[in-house]
């Protein structure tokens, strides 16, 4: 089963309410109808687990078959050629701050957050478990607001504690704290 979200999915993501623990607002966020249930897996202790969350939400009305998503959805309409990008202009060079990420004194923001957890997720994840990598940054992309995001960074601060040790996961709890704006905190 390769299962998708539904409207009520889309609801629950959107910022403002939270119905669902982060685990299953995780599975929401990663379900696009191209993972099956072995790429769900790593969010819980063993398959068995993810097959009765899976199938939680499919009773719910949170998760459907893509079957059922296309049997319900109009037939799309043909796909314009894609946007070509501006260039970029030469008017100024570009200036690289030569500070470390322990001194950041820019702005804090929502998305020098994700940024950073961009960069977690390559330095972490990409050698010793390339498929979570995949399933983190697409996580990641999908995020449409801040509940969501911060979803997934537990979801990595919980991997990189069983692999890297508690510390580990605390010092960059740590830095993500520095970059998130005071009432973005996570705890």
């Amino acid at each position: 089963m390769f299962p998708t979200k539904t409207d009520k999915a889309r609801d629950e993501l959107q910022g403002g309410q939270r119905t669902l623990s982060q685990r299953e607002r995780a599975l929401l966020l990663m379900a696009d109808g191209r993972r099956s249930l072995t790429d769900f897996s790593p969010l819980f202790s063993n398959r068995v687990e993810a097959e009765q969350a899976i199938q939680a939400l499919v009773q719910r009305g949170y998760l459907q078959a893509p079957q059922a998503a296309a049997a319900a959805a109009p037939a799309p309409a043909p796909a314009a050629a894609p946007a070509r990008p501006a260039p970029i202009a030469a008017a100024e060079p570009i200036q690289v701050a030569t500070t470390s990420a322990d001194t950041f004194d820019g702005k804090r923001s929502l998305a020098t957050t994700r940024m950073f957890l961009f960069d977690i997720c390559e330095r972490m994840f990409v050698r010793r478990d390339p498929k979570f990598a995949l399933q983190m940054r697409d996580a990641l992309r999908e995020a449409r607001d801040r509940e969501a995001m911060l979803t997934i960074a537990a979801l990595m601060l919980t991997e990189i504690e069983k692999t890297a040790g508690v510390e580990r996961a605390e010092s960059l709890r740590e830095r993500i704290d520095k970059l998130l704006p005071p009432a973005e905190i996570i705890h």
